[in-house]
């Protein structure tokens, strides 16, 4: 049994938690591990999480499996930039399923989930970035009919940055 809602204020603490596992689990190996805590203790505490929800641009979905969450998501519609010609275009700023339940097409549907959801923002299209070095990330979102459109350095410290790719979805209309 799936089921997905919409995240609150009141979740800060769960998604700071189920953010820091699924981003080391997905990321924990791309920097120094000094590198990576720190980028942690700053991103995903619940204070991180607290100002993010009350951002009236984001939107959090948090995705239970069999009762247990096990995934969440950050959408932000009308997202501008500067590689992305389509108006009214999603960025898809977060999804991340735990590591255990990859396999199960969880991640499909969470994804499906925010398309839907970019749909009854009429939005045009949906973009996101992702590390060049996760292979698996990349051709899950190949498959779904994202495109390969431009690059980005994500900054994990002042001194770290990880080479991302930035992909886009075009909805048919």
């Amino acid at each position: 049994m799936v089921s997905i809602r919409r995240g609150t204020l009141n979740d800060a603490e769960l998604l700071a938690n189920l953010g820091k596992t699924t981003f080391l689990e997905a990321h924990g190996h791309s920097a120094s591990p000094e590198e990576i805590n720190e980028y942690v203790s700053i991103k995903f505490s619940t204070t991180a999480f607290e100002t993010e929800l009350k951002d009236p641009d984001a939107i959090f979905y948090i995705m239970a499996f069999n009762n247990e969450v096990v995934g969440y998501s950050k959408l932000i519609c009308n997202a501008p930039h500067a590689n992305i010609t389509l108006q009214q275009a999603a960025k898809l700023e977060r999804l991340y399923i735990l590591q255990a339940f990859h396999g199960l097409k969880l991640g499909y549907q969470l994804l499906q989930h925010n398309i839907n959801e970019a749909l009854n923002h009429n939005q045009t299209g949906m973009w996101l970035f992702v590390w060049t070095e996760n292979h698996k990330a990349i051709n899950f979102y190949k498959n779904i009919g994202f495109n390969i459109v431009g690059r980005h350095d994500f900054q994990i410290t002042a001194t770290r940055y990880n080479p991302n790719h930035q992909m886009l979805l075009t909805f048919k209309n």
